[in-house]
């Protein structure tokens, strides 16, 4: 399940790959949103999120350097790097104010972009956050990871999340989970100044209600919300009420400057 037409984007000695649903100029002005992945995965566990967001606004989906189709950095790169290489992309294509949502680890990489580039973004969602404060070990988020394969997901979204790892390989994905389980996203979150919606699935062990709780209370303006019954690939597995939470929580939200 991948989107189509997707561009290669260079900076900073990375490559990745931007796939963009963009309304033609002169319309009604749309929402912008702009879809970051987790870890070992790509874009394609986030498409069926992408079409539900596309008739309605403008929706900008990564695949981030060295996942996906885009060839691995011989670097360890940073959270910080990914929030710079991201924001050099939507400058490109234009983007002048969005909601930027990231899943897993790519929560943390949306974070760091509402904190680099404040003027840019203008709300964060943050799908499944990691890594939980009080559960900080390889092996507890693994073994968090295995139960929800098994227990809360679905076979296509385990197909699309084991093929992604693969593709990524064991060395890359090795070189950035140091990275993930080291940001302090706490106390990150603490710094941002927009809006802040932490969601989950209901039955995710990786992201529990406990610490998404603890999470959006660390948030100047922070809300949570919950799509029952789901894991934590929950955008692919309901991505209609994923989307539908999204949007009404834009729409509730004042102050929201997300027109491209």
């Amino acid at each position: 399940m991948k989107l189509s037409g997707g561009q290669a984007i260079e900076f900073g000695g990375l490559t990745g790959r931007l796939y963009a649903s963009v309304a033609a100029a002169g319309g009604s002005p749309r929402p912008v949103y702009v879809l970051l992945h987790g870890i070992g995965v790509s874009h394609r566990y986030l498409t069926r999120l992408h079409h539900e967001l596309a008739p309605t606004a403008d929706v900008y989906t990564f695949d981030l350097p060295g996942f996906g189709d885009s060839p691995r950095p011989g670097r360890q790169v940073p959270v910080g790097e990914y929030a710079a290489f991201v924001h050099r992309a939507l400058s490109d294509a234009g983007v002048a104010s969005c909601v930027v949502i990231g899943h897993s680890m790519g929560t943390q990489h949306a974070v760091e972009l509402a904190l680099q580039q404040p003027e840019l973004v203008a709300g964060v969602v943050l799908m499944g956050p990691v890594v939980d404060g009080h559960r900080k070990s390889v092996a507890r988020q693994a073994l968090a990871l295995t139960r929800d394969a098994m227990f809360s997901e679905s076979l296509s979204s385990n197909a699309l999340v084991f093929s992604d790892y693969f593709r990524a390989g064991p060395r890359w994905y090795l070189t950035e989970l140091p990275v993930m389980m080291e940001y302090p996203i706490e106390a990150r979150v603490q710094g941002i100044g927009q809006p802040v919606l932490v969601m989950r699935g209901g039955k995710d062990p990786v992201a529990t209600r406990g610490w998404c709780e603890r999470l959006a209370g660390q948030a100047v303006q922070g809300g949570l919300t919950e799509i029952p019954g789901h894991g934590h690939v929950f955008q692919h597995t309901s991505p209609g009420p994923a989307a539908a939470a999204i949007t009404a929580w834009v729409r509730a939200v004042d102050g929201f400057g997300v027109t491209a």
